[in-house]
């Protein structure tokens, strides 16, 4: 299986063939693994970049180990009427999302934080995917591995939208899946990923 992670706007895949044109293809070094550093040296010239092994799956554990792995869940919360709500956080529209808190489901990290970050009360219906981000987090002064776990969710009570501003979110919206596939067009990929399998 591959594994595919996010910097930002670029993408790291462990695979055990090379993709082909545009990808800047690398094989993973003599003891299986490929270091950070050279990923992040080889992604400052190139947007998509692929690390060929006979092993992704245990190039990808090397490379996962060398980050403080974060699990967090998300999701598209769907209204009766069809439409997704959106939130729109530092100059990019996205998708709520945030860390799984001790003693909660994946379901219930999703739910809770989609009312956190929109006021909409909702609850799970439907695994989507799973993503993963890799950023450095200045509060914690480390090089962090998210994986978000992304749920379809529908409201469960009508709810006046607040956006939660001190999570840097400017304004919540709901808006037909036409509306979102063009917003979204210019979101991080990682979100692109999770409108592709809800229209899946």
């Amino acid at each position: 299986m591959n594994r595919t992670v996010y910097f930002a706007d670029k993408t790291v895949i462990f695979t055990a063939s090379a993709p082909g044109a545009g990808w800047y293809a690398v094989a993973a070094e003599a003891d299986g693994g490929i270091s950070r550093t050279k990923i992040l040296n080889f992604l400052e010239s190139h947007n998509s970049v692929a690390v060929v092994s006979s092993s992704p799956e245990t190039t990808f554990k090397a490379f996962a180990g060398q980050f403080a792995w974060v699990e967090a869940a998300g999701g598209v919360v769907v209204d009766d009427a069809g439409r997704w709500l959106l939130i729109h956080r530092n100059g990019r529209w996205d998708l709520p999302k945030g860390h799984l808190e001790a003693g909660e489901s994946l379901e219930q990290c999703a739910a809770r934080e989609v009312e956190e970050e929109t006021g909409v009360a909702c609850r799970a219906v439907r695994p989507l995917c799973a993503t993963l981000h890799a950023y450095w987090f200045p509060k914690t002064a480390r090089w962090e591995l998210k994986q978000t776990h992304w749920f379809e969710l529908r409201p469960t009570a009508p709810a006046a939208l607040q956006p939660q501003t001190e999570e840097g979110i400017e304004r919540v919206v709901w808006c037909t899946p036409a509306e979102a596939a063009e917003h979204l067009r210019t979101a991080f990929p990682t979100v692109r990923r999770v409108a592709e399998a809800m229209r899946g």
